[in-house]
């Protein structure tokens, strides 16, 4: 099985260029790349884990207890003519001694690929997500909770849609299309402190997004490249019935400045609109709670606008490539009432290390921001678990480097929310050692609708900061190591919730019996300091197990 290495990198969250279809680009781009190899790779690796994991809480209170954790799983990956895709899986079972201990049963892992249906024309692409989180009580959520916190929460995603790319003449012609779902199992809500009031924690919703693009390249027939293009986004989500859509028609132009650079820019209209309706109150005028903990509908009263945002919109930009290493693309415009900025940065100083940094500005809840950045991770890649709990830490690698989910997740709030940040990631191989940095941050300014029970969500705003140092090295033939520190601050501006603040560690070792028998011993020490929460929690958790693949 491959090593995975990674910097916590980014998932670019943004859509891009608006009237762009940045969906079908790197699928076509994999198929061409595919049929120009003429090769068909596939790799299936299984196989199957029994450890004894302990954790002690080191403060508050000083709890220890165990469990037997029992694991199968799949890596999979194909690269061929006509399709190509990735998975990872794993199935688990923890057994818990004592009192304290809780049984658990999780399944994770990640999923992304394509199939082509007609050749350098249509391409059919989905993705699927499974991940354990722990929430806390200001909303914001990280991933991998300790094995039985009673705080974890799943969280699932899934899309799927068709591709087109072709050409009429000088015209190149892309349209695409993608349905998700996106859904967080959570406890009873989630409670401040004794008397505060609890979170509404997001629990599903439905993403559609649909656009399209006609263009010409420099050159081919005009000096300039002209394009025309149109989208439309639409998240249902199952809180209170909030929607929101997003559609625009734009036109759009590229100037060569020279070989390496070119000015572009583009004009257009766009209508947005937030929406939701109230919650069900009782006869003291109090929201309603359901037996989920969230606030139950009010289907009788008719939908409340939360958000209006219709007229012109524009972007001017640069695109610069030097190089088949380098890529710049910075835009700056007016969208959604106010100034945007998005782009992407890539840079291969050399075939061992790679820098990405991304920008990005969307309107969407949190299916639709998850189920964005699911769907453009790579095709071809090899996915990051946890050394204890084996779950996967939402980060993947590839040839054009990592990509990561951590920092979509930053609130499960059930709030609609306008998302603006920078993430950025360098990696390195030397020699027999991987390892990288990455850091982002991210802006959540929360939309909700005067008069319901979400109003005094309404512009609050939510901060967050996360950085991630990765290293993995192999020890000979048959051993390795591999190491991870990480940080994360929120800021949030909901009442009663305040600054959490979480900072971890985590050392494994591995050593090969046989060829295909291993043992394995890790150790990791995590702490959580939140202003929510009556007491900060440190642990320890420590692993000794053995793993078999097939």
């Amino acid at each position: 099985m491959k090593r995975s290495h990674f910097a916590c990198a980014i998932a670019t969250l943004s859509l891009g260029a608006l009237g762009a279809v940045p969906a079908a680009a790197q699928d076509t781009a994999n198929e061409e790349a595919a049929e120009g190899r003429g090769d068909r790779r596939v790799s299936v690796d299984p196989y199957i884990e029994a450890s004894q994991v302990l954790v002690a809480e080191l403060s508050p209170g000083d709890d220890v207890v165990t469990y037997t954790q029992l694991a199968v799983g799949v890596d999979a990956s194909l690269t061929g003519r006509n399709n190509g895709g990735s998975v990872s899986l794993r199935y688990e079972r923890n057994i818990g001694y004592g009192d304290d201990a809780l049984d658990s049963d999780t399944l994770s892992g990640v999923a992304r690929g394509y199939a082509t249906v007609v050749p350098r024309a249509l391409t059919i692409e989905g993705g699927a997500l499974a991940a354990r989180t722990r929430v806390d009580g200001n909303g914001g959520a990280t991933l991998n909770p300790l094995v039985g916190d009673d705080s974890e929460s799943r969280i699932y995603s899934a899309y799927a849609g068709p591709n087109l790319h072709t050409r009429a003449g000088d015209v190149e012609l892309n349209a695409n299309y993608r349905i998700g779902y996106s859904r967080v199992e959570a406890p009873d809500a989630i409670v401040l402190a004794p008397g505060a009031g609890a979170v509404d924690v997001f629990d599903e919703s439905v993403v559609q997004v649909a656009g399209f693009h006609a263009g010409t390249r420099p050159g081919e027939p005009l000096p300039v490249g002209l394009g025309v293009g149109g989208g439309w986004v639409q998240e249902d989500v199952s809180n209170l019935d909030q929607r929101v859509q997003d559609r625009f028609v734009r036109a759009d132009v590229q100037v060569p400045v020279s070989r390496d650079l070119a000015l572009v820019g583009g004009v257009g209209y766009e209508d947005v609109e937030v929406s939701s309706r109230d919650a069900v109150r009782d006869a003291a005028g109090n929201p309603v709670i359901g037996d989920d903990g969230r606030f139950v509908t009010d289907d009788s009263e008719p939908r409340r606008i939360a958000y209006e945002a219709t007229g012109l919109i524009w972007d001017v930009g640069v695109m610069w490539r030097p190089s088949p290493r380098t890529a710049l693309e910075a835009h700056v415009g007016r969208r959604y009432d106010s100034t945007t900025y998005y782009g992407t940065f890539a840079w291969a100083p050399s075939s061992r290390s790679n820098v990405n940094v991304a920008v990005y500005d969307s309107v969407s809840g949190f299916g639709g921001l998850l189920n964005t950045a699911l769907a453009n991770l790579p095709t071809e890649f090899s996915a990051a678990r946890n050394a204890l709990s084996g779950d996967f830490t939402g980060c993947v690698g590839g040839e054009q480097g990592a990509s990561c989910l951590a920092g979509v997740l930053g609130s499960v709030r059930s709030a609609v929310f306008r998302s603006r940040g920078i993430a950025a990631g360098y990696s390195v191989t030397l020699g027999r050692i991987d390892t990288g940095i990455g850091a982002g941050y991210q802006r959540r300014k929360f939309i909700a609708a005067p008069g319901t029970v979400l109003a005094s969500a309404n512009g609050v705003v939510d901060e967050a900061y996360w950085v991630n140092y990765y290293i993995g090295a192999q020890i000979g033939r048959r051993a390795g190591v591999d190491g991870n520190i990480y940080a994360s601050w929120i800021d949030s501006g909901f009442a009663d919730s305040g600054e959490v603040f979480a900072l971890g560690a985590s050392a494994a070792y591995r050593q090969s019996i046989t060829d295909r028998l291993s043992a394995r011993a890790a150790l990791a020490v995590d702490r959580l300091d939140s202003e929510a929460a009556i007491e900060d929690y440190t642990s320890a958790t420590a692993l000794l197990g053995l793993r078999y693949d097939f």
